[in-house]
């Protein structure tokens, strides 16, 4: 019994393992280093997310998992599932254009994971940030907008979530085309005003820039911020 309870975990693993490797060169192929995506070739594709999103539809997510999994494994499942949507209904200027009886992008249920069917808000907001005390999850969710921090060419997983994060919100910071630092004027992303509660929970907002910032910004620097574009992220 023993033997077999082993064989269907690793088995369980491994296609696992494919399916995010599956995401992960689907990425590679349709997204460059400036995070712009080419959703006419997803769409050519389309076959190879849709394997995807089945495997996330029949995997059930466990309380073993660590909280670098458990991240990796619904932040991919939140990018993929909006790359779907966008998608669905390509061509588009922009996720904000998305409707369905009355409900916006983020409203809609249909994202299915693990036999059960999540909104995008749900699992952003209801699993990744009520459950974990995390601030760079908002660098490793993308909203398919230009103002969004940079969707990554690669997927997640147990073993790069953290370390990937980290360099996500270290570019997303001093990207200037997104916030714009200096020593006494700060301009942020309004990421950090809808969601200052995320990036104070140990300090102030200057506190938290300044661990990934190339400028040191003064304490009493003056904070604003930017318009938010959510024109689509596409080539």
């Amino acid at each position: 019994m023993r033997n077999i309870f082993l064989l269907l975990s690793l088995a369980f693993f491994l296609n696992s393992t494919a399916q995010t490797n599956t995401f992960d060169a689907l990425l590679k192929k349709h997204v460059n280093t400036k995070g712009n995506v080419n959703y006419k070739g997803f769409k050519q594709d389309e076959t190879q997310l849709k394997a995807y999103l089945n495997e996330l539809a029949n995997t059930k997510p466990q309380k073993s998992w660590s909280a670098s999994k458990a991240k990796a494994f619904w932040a991919n499942a939140y990018n993929a599932y909006t790359i779907k949507l966008i998608l669905d209904n390509y061509p588009l200027k922009s996720i904000m254009n998305i409707k369905k009886n009355g409900k916006n992008a983020w409203e809609i249920p249909f994202a299915k994971v693990g036999g059960k069917t999540y909104t995008l808000n749900q699992i952003e907001h209801e699993i990744l940030r009520k459950k974990y005390s995390d601030p760079k999850i908002h660098v490793a969710v993308n909203c398919a907008s230009v103002s969004c921090p940079k969707l990554p060419n690669y997927a997640f997983t147990e073993k790069n979530y953290e370390s990937k994060t980290t360099l996500l919100m270290k570019r997303f910071i001093n990207d200037s085309s997104r916030n714009k630092i200096s020593e006494n004027n700060v301009l942020l992303s309004k990421i950090f005003e809808w969601f200052k509660g995320d990036f104070t929970k140990e300090g102030d907002l200057i506190n938290f820039l300044n661990q990934y910032s190339d400028v040191n910004i003064n304490q009493k620097a003056k904070i604003g911020y930017l318009k938010y574009d959510w024109s689509l992220n596409g080539k």
